[in-house]
């Protein structure tokens, strides 16, 4: 009996304690308010996973999260080199809806930024590399190198991410002028616009959107790359464009801001009033809200423990857009905790909210002496190792099934093409391709011609695309039905197929197009004539010419029609018929401003920039921590006996002061807002050291002022070089009476 009740008490521990952790946690959604005929519920959450920044799917439709617990665990973002990052996979196993387990695919990373479920493995960034991994039984394998320097190492505020995989089967990356795509096995990367910083997201149509710290919403009025085909010519009117100048946020509390302290921030209740942090911009497309919320915007404010709903109208040749309230929100939180840092549509229709849940968001190079104050006193910089998954639901939604991709044949793909999910549809294009399913090649025209969703027409094309199928004949098909969305891809596809054979044809298509005279549809039209023009003037030229002077103010169709004009530009300029027709007109403007940038070598940056370059005030940073902190702490409070605190410090707020003290040194008595330091070490000077550069101490100054002053400021390079002249009386350190007597 008595050994009966030992192995009884044995087994139940046993069990016990290899019970789900999910099970045991809670977590309270009490502080939590969201739209009304919306349910809010936490699927995963600590101690299954740990600052989590990024989530995809996988063809079963689990989730995968990148993590980064390394990011800002204290004010001086001490660890940000270890590799502690990872890439889990979450499973629901018990199907109640809830994560109740949790595996390592990937670990030792370091600070892993970005991952996608494309082309049977697994796509993921870790600074500076982009790496795919093909995955067996859960685990990676055969790991390729794809990109070396997709980003520079420095501040993960600043870096390439989002790896979002469009309808045009690239894919499109924030804070990035470049995208990617495998065709045959071999990887491809090529320039395209450079956009946003953190987050990047697509419509039905293919157009992306993005955004940065203070603006919510950015976004081209045109699909990828249709405004960019002149080297020469760099759009102004189509892309990056901000497409809402109401910045407002509605926090319901009045949480930690870095720069609060500054005019107009906060409001007279200490509650921001502009975003400052907007990140990830969501497009949703699960198609389970009701029909008012398709492709609505939603939008990460982390700052203000909120998730913003913004509404987008679609004019043909742009996009605008509108907060969907005044004075409040989808989703706010009192709790501080709560980090929306990325959101994701879900296979079964929902919205998935990745909270990083984390007291510290904004990067140590960028944290005001204000902030780091209210850090310690709100004692945010403890609130670490926590991080979760939310998931949003419209309480009329019924939940579709969650097909398993891997399993499904040729004509369940095709059936998925018309699904109301785009990202059921984005997926079953994806694996049509990516599975070769070529037999299907008639069932997919049917659809691109007869489809009754006009976006399942589009992913059709971009199937027969993929499978390198299209031919200009089908296209025209395409171009003359009554889609608008298809017919303008097709045109976009139809550039590839420019030929003495087809120009007939091009030119009869194109007069159709014209007649039915849409705005959206000679966008596109213009983007494609530049081809035709170098193989027929006389036949294409009356087709410009007719778009021009009907859209003569109109700012896309001028950009579509120069960037397609590479190869024939100088001629139309030297057409003097076509230029006194349109003279005073955008295009003309834009037009020799481009032949001007040709004829001196001036091309689009997105053509020369070959990685971005990392953020001044992180390479000041590193080089602060590097040769200043030992003597002035990492606080910038100073070290009794070392030297005196920063942090306030008058000779901080005058740049050209500071710069001569980096250059020449400072030997004491030092006096630092009325208190004496008489230290009897002298400061040197780096004027000696031939490694620092005039590049470097900018970075210094960029960054002190940052973290120890009020009013970020910065200094020129030429000016630092200048200064290297400037000597002291004794050629040795300065005096502080010397420093005030140069500024005088």
């Amino acid at each position: 009996m008595r050994f009966n009740l030992i192995l009884f008490f044995t087994l139940s521990y046993i069990l016990s304690s290899c019970e789900p952790n999910n099970k045991n946690m809670r977590v309270s959604l009490d502080s939590y308010k969201i739209e009304e005929g919306f349910e809010l519920e936490v699927i995963a959450a600590e101690p299954l996973l740990e600052a989590p920044v990024a989530i995809d799917f996988d063809a079963k439709g689990r989730i995968w999260v990148a993590q980064m617990p390394g990011y800002m665990n204290d004010i001086q973002g001490s660890g940000e080199d270890e590799p502690t990052g990872s890439i889990l996979i979450l499973e629901d196993l018990d199907d109640d809806g809830l994560v109740d387990h949790s595996k390592v695919f990937i670990d030792s990373l370091v600070m892993p930024r970005a991952l996608a479920h494309v082309y049977g493995g697994l796509l993921y960034a870790e600074p500076p590399y982009l790496w795919f991994v093909d995955i067996e039984n859960d685990q990676p394998v055969n790991k390729v190198l794809v990109d070396s320097v997709y980003t520079v190492e420095g501040n993960p505020e600043h870096q390439p991410n989002g790896l979002e995989l469009n309808i045009d089967n690239w894919i499109y990356n924030a804070k990035s002028n470049f995208r990617y795509r495998r065709i045959a096995g071999v990887w491809r990367k090529e320039p395209t616009t450079f956009r946003g910083q953190w987050g990047i997201t697509h419509d039905n149509f293919g157009r992306l959107y993005y955004n940065d710290n203070s603006r919510i919403l950015l976004g081209d009025y045109v699909l990828p790359n249709t405004t960019i085909g002149n080297k020469y010519f760099a759009p102004k009117s189509t892309v990056d464009k901000l497409l809402t100048t109401d910045q407002r946020v509605y926090p319901v509390h009045a949480a930690s801001v870095n720069r609060g302290y500054a005019k107009g921030v906060l409001n007279a209740d200490s509650i921001l009033v502009n975003a400052t942090a907007a990140c990830s911009p969501l497009v949703y497309r699960g198609g389970a809200f009701t029909e008012s919320y398709d492709q609505n915007v939603f939008i990460c404010i982390p700052e203000g423990n909120l998730v913003k709903r913004v509404l987008l109208t679609f004019t043909g040749d742009s996009v605008i857009a509108k907060q969907a309230w005044q004075n409040k929100e989808f989703l706010t939180s009192t709790d501080e905790g709560f980090r929306p840092v990325s959101l994701k549509n879900g296979p079964e229709g929902s919205m998935y909210i990745i909270d990083m849940h984390r007291g510290i968001i904004g990067h140590h190079a960028y944290m005001s002496p204000y902030l780091r104050e209210k850090v310690k006193a709100d004692k945010l910089d403890t609130l670490v190792n926590f991080g979760r998954i939310l998931k949003v639901n419209h309480r009329d939604a019924v939940a579709d099934v969650i097909p398993d991709f891997d399993a499904l044949d040729a004509a369940e793909l095709v059936s998925l093409l018309s699904n109301k999910s785009g990202w059921v549809r984005d997926r079953a294009q994806h694996y049509l391709i990516l599975k070769e399913l070529t037999q299907a090649t008639d069932a997919i025209k049917n659809v691109a011609l007869n489809s009754k969703n006009k976006f399942s027409q589009v992913h059709a094309l971009y199937v027969l695309e993929g499978w390198g199928v299209l031919s200009f004949d089908f296209l025209v098909e395409v171009m003359n039905t009554d889609n608008i969305e298809a017919a303008s891809h097709a045109l976009i596809l139809s550039k590839r197929f420019v030929s003495e054979e087809n120009i007939d044809k091009a030119v009869s298509v194109f007069k159709s197009i014209l007649k039915k005279n849409e705005l959206g549809l000679d966008v596109y039209l213009g983007s494609s004539l530049g081809s035709w023009l170098a193989l027929s003037k006389v036949k294409v030229t009356p087709i410009m010419m007719e778009i021009l002077k009907r859209r003569k103010l109109n700012s896309t169709i001028t950009e579509a029609v120069i960037s397609g004009l590479t190869g024939v530009d100088t001629s139309i300029s030297s057409n003097k018929a076509i230029m006194d027709t349109l003279k005073h007109t955008e295009f003309v403007n834009k037009l020799v401003r481009s032949l001007s940038d040709k004829t001196n070598e001036k091309m689009n940056s997105i053509y020369t920039r070959k990685f971005i370059n990392e953020d001044n005030r992180t390479s000041g940073a590193k080089m602060f921590y590097q040769i200043c902190a030992s003597c002035h702490g990492a606080n910038g409070k100073g070290i009794d006996g070392l030297a005196p605190l920063l942090m306030g410090s008058e000779h901080v707020k005058n740049t050209e002061r500071l710069a001569l003290i980096i250059l020449h040194g400072l030997e004491g008595p030092v006096h630092v807002n009325g208190e004496e330091y008489n230290i009897n070490l002298a400061m040197p000077g780096l004027i000696r050291n031939e490694t620092i550069t005039d590049k470097d101490i900018a970075d210094i100054i960029s960054y002190v002022t940052n973290a120890f002053s009020d009013v970020p400021k910065t200094l020129r390079k030429e000016r630092i070089n200048e200064l290297r002249s400037v000597k002291s009386s004794t050629g040795m350190e300065f005096k502080e009476e010397e420093l005030k007597a140069l500024d005088k």
